[in-house]
C-alpha cells in the first residue's frame, strides 16, 4: 500500500549553477586581447617599440598555453585557408625581400595577430565574443576620452609620445595630443591619430547599438557608452570615418529589408536597389569627391594620398608579381622606407590604401589572396546577416542581433582600406580572421560544438576539455 512521506522527490535545493573563475579569467583574457589590438599605436606611444613588442611576445605566448590547455572544439575542416595562405605568402617573400629585416619583424606581427584572432573565435561564444569587444572598446574609449581630458586640464598644451614636453613648436603630425578637446580642434585620443580615433569609435557605435538590441546587461549604461563613442567619433572628425558609416546605414538598411523577404526570388528586388545605390553612391563619390571632400573640410586629393598611391605603384610595377616583400607596417628606420615617401617631414609608414599595399609588398598574387580573404569573408558573413536562423524544419525562429556585426565591420574595413592600410594589421587583420573564423567553425549562434553557449558560459565545457 501506499505510505504517506513529508520527504520531497525532488533534489534538495542548491544554489544556481555559476561561471567557473577559469573562465571569468579566460573572458578576461580575451578581452586584453582585443583591447591591445584595438589600441594599437598607443602602445608605442605610451611605452616604446620595445616594451611594445615584448607585451606583444608574451601575450602570444599565453594564449597558446591557454589554448593548448583548454583544447577547445575545432572543426579543421573549416580552418580560414585563405587567410592561412596570406601569411604563408608572406613568410615566403623574406627569400626575395629588399628589406629582409622588416619582412621578419612585421611578419612576426602579423602572426601574432592571427593567432590572437584565432584564439578569441575558438575561445568565445558569439554572444561572449561580441561582448568582449564591447568591454575592450569601453577601455580605448574612455582611456582616449581621460587621456585628451588629462593633456587640457594638466599639460595644457600639445604632447610628443612617451609623455615628453615639446621644447618648442613642431608640426602637429608628430603630437601624440593636440591639445584640442575644448577648442573644437579634432581630437586623437590614445592613438595619437584622429583618423585611427573615429574608426574605433564607429566601431564603438556598431557593438554598443547590437547589444543594446540583443538586450544586454545594464542598458542604460550602454547609452552612455553609445554617446561617448558618438561624442568621439564627431570630433575625431575624419572623413573617412563619415564615408564608412554612410556605407554601413546603407548595408543595414538592405540587411533589415532583406530579413522581411518571406517568399522566394523576394530579395532581387533589394539585391537591384542596393546595388544601383552602391553604384550611384561610387560615382558620386568619384566624380563629386571636390565639393565633398571640401564640404568634410579636406582636399579633393585625399590630403596627399594620390602622390602617395602614384609613388608606391611605380615602385610596385618593377616586380608586379610577387611583390618587393611583406612590410606591414613600413619600418621608417629601414634604409628602402627613410625618406621615400615624407609627409610634413616624416616618413610615411604606409600606402593608405590596403590594395595599394598589399601590391607593393605581396604583388599580384597577395591581391588575389587578400581578395579571396574579403569576398569568402563577405560571402559569408552577409547570409550570416540575411538568413533566418534554421537547422532543422522549423523555420520561424527569430534573427539575432549579433548576426549584424561581421557585415558591418566587413563594410567598415572595406571602405577604410581605400584609404588606409588599417585592415592589413593590429585590430582590422585581428577582427577580419577572428570573424571570418567564427562564422565558419559557429554559421548558427548559440547552436553546434564551438558554440555550446550554456556549458561555456557556465564553465562546463572548459572542464570537460581539460
Amino acid at each position: 500500500m501506499a505510505v504517506h512521506t513529508l520527504h520531497p522527490v525532488g533534489s534538495p535545493p542548491a544554489p544556481p549553477v555559476r561561471e567557473r573563475t577559469s573562465h571569468l579569467l579566460l573572458r578576461a583574457w580575451c578581452v586584453f586581447v582585443l583591447f591591445q589590438a584595438l589600441a594599437g599605436v598607443g602602445w608605442v606611444h605610451a611605452f616604446g617599440n620595445t616594451i611594445t613588442i615584448v607585451v606583444t611576445v608574451v601575450s602570444a605566448l599565453v594564449s597558446i598555453a591557454v589554448w593548448v590547455s583548454v583544447r577547445p572544439a575545432i572543426n579543421a575542416r573549416r580552418l580560414p585557408w585563405f587567410v592561412l595562405g596570406y601569411v604563408a605568402w608572406a613568410a615566403a617573400s623574406i627569400l626575395w625581400s629588399a628589406w629582409p629585416g622588416t619582412t621578419a619583424l612585421t611578419w612576426l606581427l602579423l602572426a601574432i595577430t592571427t593567432l590572437q584572432g584565432l584564439f578569441v573565435a575558438a575561445m568565445l561564444t558569439w554572444k561572449e565574443t561580441v561582448a568582449a569587444i564591447a568591454g575592450a572598446l569601453k577601455w580605448v574609449l574612455a582611456l582616449s576620452l581621460l587621456f585628451e581630458l588629462g593633456i587640457s586640464i594638466f599639460v595644457r598644451g600639445p604632447l610628443l609620445p612617451g609623455f615628453i614636453l615639446p621644447a618648442e613648436k613642431m608640426d602637429p603630425i608628430v603630437y601624440w595630443s593636440r591639445d584640442n578637446l575644448f577648442d573644437g580642434g579634432r581630437i586623437q585620443g590614445l592613438f595619437g591619430n584622429a583618423n585611427l580615433l573615429a574608426v574605433v569609435a564607429l566601431l564603438g557605435l556598431i557593438v554598443f547599438a547590437i547589444r543594446f538590441t540583443a538586450r544586454a546587461p545594464r542598458r542604460v549604461l550602454l547609452v552612455g557608452w553609445f554617446v561617448l563613442a558618438a561624442f568621439l567619433f564627431v570630433r575625431a572628425g575624419s572623413a573617412t570615418a563619415y564615408l564608412s558609416a554612410a556605407a554601413v546605414v546603407v548595408v543595414l538598411v538592405t540587411v533589415l529589408l532583406m530579413r522581411t523577404v518571406n517568399r522566394p526570388g523576394g530579395r532581387t528586388k533589394y539585391y537591384v536597389l542596393y546595388s544601383a545605390v552602391a553604384v550611384t553612391g561610387a560615382a558620386v563619390l568619384w566624380f563629386g569627391r571636390s565639393v565633398i571632400f571640401d564640404a568634410l573640410g579636406r582636399s579633393s586629393d585625399l590630403t596627399g594620398r594620390e602622390g602617395i598611391w602614384q609613388s608606391v605603384l611605380e615602385r610596385a610595377q618593377q616586380h608586379p608579381v610577387i611583390g618587393w616583400g611583406f612590410a606591414t607596417p613600413w619600418l621608417p628606420w629601414d634604409p628602402m622606407f627613410d625618406g621615400w615617401i615624407v609627409d610634413h617631414g616624416e616618413t610615411v609608414m604606409q600606402a593608405h590604401n590596403m590594395w595599394v599595399d598589399v601590391f607593393l609588398q605581396l604583388g599580384l598574387i597577395g591581391v588575389l589572396i587578400i581578395a579571396g580573404i574579403y569576398i569568402a569573408f563577405i560571402w559569408r558573413a552577409w547570409f550570416f546577416a540575411i538568413d533566418r536562423p534554421r537547422f532543422d524544419l522549423r523555420d520561424d525562429r527569430p534573427y539575432s542581433p549579433l548576426t549584424l556585426l561581421p557585415t558591418l565591420v566587413a563594410t567598415v574595413l572595406l571602405v577604410q582600406g581605400l584609404a588606409e592600410s588599417g585592415p592589413l594589421l593590429l585590430w582590422g587583420w585581428l577582427f577580419i580572421v577572428m570573424l571570418g573564423f567564427k562564422v565558419t567553425q559557429s554559421p548558427l549562434v548559440g547552436v553546434g560544438p564551438a558554440e555550446q553557449s550554456l556549458a561555456i558560459e557556465r564553465g562546463e565545457a572548459v572542464s570537460d576539455a581539460a
